[in-house]
């Protein structure tokens, strides 16, 4: 694992805490050409954050400043230790930038108080409050004033958190910011992101990842938080185990973490959370922005479609493109981008994205070069591999279309044309034993469950599944997925995750794919708490056996489901332990005891009267 991958988003977090001193190898090449200065840069209340510049030896000409800044450490400390890379590519580092990396407030070397996800709050009052919009204002201020031979200008960047705070530097921000990439951005961590998926809880991503970055931090430290040792590595067994969520703080956390605390006391979309969402926040822009994001992103792909989204939407006129690559979380700075799993795509596409998008982008708004001429979307078309420019994003020309869920499992553009008894098809969720929501053996959140082979789940008598015949021609999907389920349960809560998945050929018809015959690739999965169908803030319970309706979006796609495929959906009510285990009864599930869990009858229904389908959005 190379210095970077270090510096990059909730992913990373987990190995940053192993490996984060591994930052004192010395490149010469980086030594050779920056000097580097190690900065307490004061904010408008007092408080002083660390700061970390690197700074062209090359005094002849002037240099933009490109920020980073992040909770994760700026490691390697003192200013004879230099990192083995700078900024966001090689292409970057060798052209010259003047490079910033800030420890933000309360995180390792910085002073302050920590807290999770505090973006510009329009009830801000006194001169001295401060939030990550502020903060950044701050630094920039503070960076053009002191630096020698800065040009003036200035960008900001990051990947997940760090994505976040670079969407959140550029709300009311300094004049002198003028290119922003936020990279799979922190958006809601309700809603979408890491921690909640429609209010359904993201256990082994969020016990993870805050069981070592959760602790807190009294005072300014080199040091890295403690890594949690699992005693196991299968992490089904060791959360089933564990019991409901109240025992996590019994017998492992011990209430050592107070986010995670946090996370159990709101168990709704209140206050609590709907101050941590960035999306409505993001006004008064001025800087160009190109907000970056992965297909295959199991953590931040609602972020980074949804600030592009907000952006677009309350800043009109400004400079806002996507871009969107077949990638895992942080994968387009991370790894070549020419495979991903089974998957490959043809060629490098994160080296290319770092050598034709992203190294251009800041050239010509931080250094004045040629635009190059870059679109509104710049998207990937995963199942056929290439590289497209769209004037917008969702694009123009799609059309809405329904794949209606049949009898006998079929999955068809039509709704029966009679109605079948039953009307409905049902399946029993058993709480005591889930649906894994991967064949891997792990104990945390795998990148590759994005486009993992599904044959094991489908096999399990608690997944119902439904597919198309043989496609007869290429389909393309751009835009969200949105699912409209009738459903009912014989308990009184329930979760329902809707599975889109690419079905190849048993023979495909290209040599040397053989073992691809018969793959399942997931291509768009989501979970959905059912009680949270008519509001995220006023859960409601089900009543047992009456039919009702949850409808919902999934992240976009973008995606050729070729000839000779069929189109899958599976639904099912666990997705363990990703998902935490709903007891199916109208509980408080974040204080939920063993007896409150029990198996439920779970039914969807597919006549006339009540369908249920997915709309996707068809290219024409």
């Amino acid at each position: 694992m190379n210095n970077r991958m270090l510096r990059y988003g909730l992913a990373g977090s987990i190995a940053f805490a192993l490996l984060g001193f591994l930052w004192s190898q010395q490149d010469g090449s980086i030594k050779s050409n920056y000097t580097k200065q190690e900065l307490l840069i004061p904010m408008r209340d007092g408080k002083k954050l660390f700061t970390a510049v690197y700074i062209p030896r090359d005094t002849t000409r002037t240099y933009p400043i490109l920020l980073m800044r992040t909770p994760y450490s700026v490691a390697p400390y003192g200013t004879d230790n230099y990192p083995a890379e700078l900024g966001p590519s090689d292409e970057m580092s060798a052209d010259g930038f003047i490079f910033a990396y800030q420890d933000v407030r309360g995180r390792m070397m910085s002073e302050g108080e920590f807290v999770n996800m505090t973006p510009q709050h329009p009830q801000r009052r006194a001169p001295d409050d401060v939030d990550e919009s502020t903060d950044s204002y701050d630094t920039i201020d503070y960076l053009v004033k002191s630096i020698p031979n800065n040009n003036g200008r200035v960008g900001m960047w990051g990947i997940s958190y760090p994505g976040f705070y670079a969407a959140a530097g550029m709300i009311d921000a300094h004049p002198a910011l003028k290119a922003v990439s936020p990279q799979a951005p922190i958006a809601d961590w309700f809603v979408g992101d890491d921690f909640h998926h429609n209010g359904a809880f993201y256990l082994a991503h969020a016990f993870g990842f805050l069981a070592t970055f959760g602790h807190p931090r009294p005072e300014p430290t080199m040091t890295f938080n403690p890594h949690f040792e699992f005693p196991t590595p299968d992490g089904y067994d060791f959360f089933l185990k564990m019991g409901p969520l109240p025992n996590a703080n019994a017998k492992y956390l011990k209430n050592k973490i107070p986010f995670w605390n946090h996370i159990m006391q709101h168990g709704n979309y209140d206050e609590f959370w709907q101050s941590r969402n960035l999306r409505p926040h993001l006004k008064n822009i001025k800087s160009a922005v190109m907000t970056v994001g992965g297909w295959y992103d199991a953590e931040d792909l609602f972020g980074a479609l949804n600030v592009y989204k907000s952006i677009e939407e309350l800043n009109p006129g400004i400079h806002n493109i996507l871009v969107m690559g077949p990638w895992y979380h942080g994968g387009w700075a991370r790894s070549d981008g020419d495979s991903f799993g089974n998957l490959q795509f043809g060629g490098k596409t994160s080296e290319f994205y770092r050598k034709e998008i992203e190294y251009p982008f800041f050239r010509h708004f931080l250094k004045g070069m040629e635009y190059p001429n870059l679109p509104e979307a710049y998207v990937f078309l995963t199942g056929s591999n290439q590289w497209k420019k769209e004037a917008q994003w969702p694009p123009r020309h799609i059309k809405p279309v329904k794949l209606y869920l049949c009898a006998n499992g079929k999955l068809a553009w039509d709704p029966d044309r009679h109605d079948v008894s039953p009307d409905y098809d049902e399946y029993i969720s058993d709480p005591a034993k889930p649906v894994p929501y991967t064949n891997e053996i792990t104990t945390g959140m795998t990148q590759g469950h994005m486009i993992d082979d599904q044959r094991f789940a489908s096999r399990r008598p608690d997944v119902l599944v439904y597919v198309t015949d043989e496609l007869q021609r290429d389909i393309t999907i751009a835009g969200p997925v949105a699912p409209r389920l009738s459903v009912s349960t014989s308990g009184t809560d329930s979760d329902f995750i809707v599975k889109l998945i690419d079905v190849y050929p048993d023979k495909p018809p290209k040599p040397g794919k053989s073992r691809m015959g018969g793959f399942q690739q997931l291509v768009r999965g989501e979970a959905f708490r059912g009680k949270y169908r008519n509001s995220f803030s006023d859960p409601e319970p089900f009543i047992p056996g009456e039919a009702a309706t949850i409808e919902f979006q999934m992240p976009d796609i973008f995606h050729t489901f070729q000839k000779g495929h069929r189109i899958m959906i599976q639904i099912q009510s666990t997705w363990f332990p990703l998902i935490d285990r709903n007891p199916q009864q109208f509980v408080d599930i974040y204080k939920a005891k063993e007896s409150d869990f029990i198996k439920a009858t779970q039914r969807v229904y597919r006549s006339r009267r009540s369908p249920s389908c997915i709309t996707l959005y068809q290219m024409k």
